[in-house]
């Protein structure tokens, strides 16, 4: 019964070791947005991490390209798209919900000037 049971433990840690020691298979994309400010950077960031199969999102505000970190088998970039224009803001060509857009606070709309918070 020992043996069995050191056998069992034996499988179980190179199993869990092998699937804990995998490469990263996470893939990463970066997305032109229309955000303004630090608050539009800690939105879509914030908004970005707590939707599924996302790791990590940063926003460059020089540039503002958002490059984020994700799982491909639990989301796409089609759907990191839409989570970005649903916050309010434009991703890549696609244009941002006008409903959402219009919710932001006025310093972060498009039509604003680029500034700091």
């Amino acid at each position: 019964m020992k043996q069995l049971t050191f056998v069992f433990a034996l499988v179980l840690t190179i199993v869990f070791g092998a699937v804990a020691n995998k490469p990263g298979k996470d893939k990463e994309v970066k997305i032109k947005t229309s955000a303004v400010c630090d608050m539009c950077k800690e939105r879509i960031e914030k908004n970005l991490t707590l939707s599924k199969g996302i790791s990590e999102a940063v926003l460059n505000l020089e540039d503002k390209v958002v490059t984020v970190k994700y799982n491909p088998k639990k989301t796409d970039e089609a759907q990191i798209r839409k989570v970005i224009t649903e916050t309010g803001y434009d991703a890549d060509n696609l244009v941002c919900s006008q409903t959402a857009h219009d919710k932001l606070p006025e310093c972060c709309q498009k039509t604003s000037e680029a500034h700091s918070h």
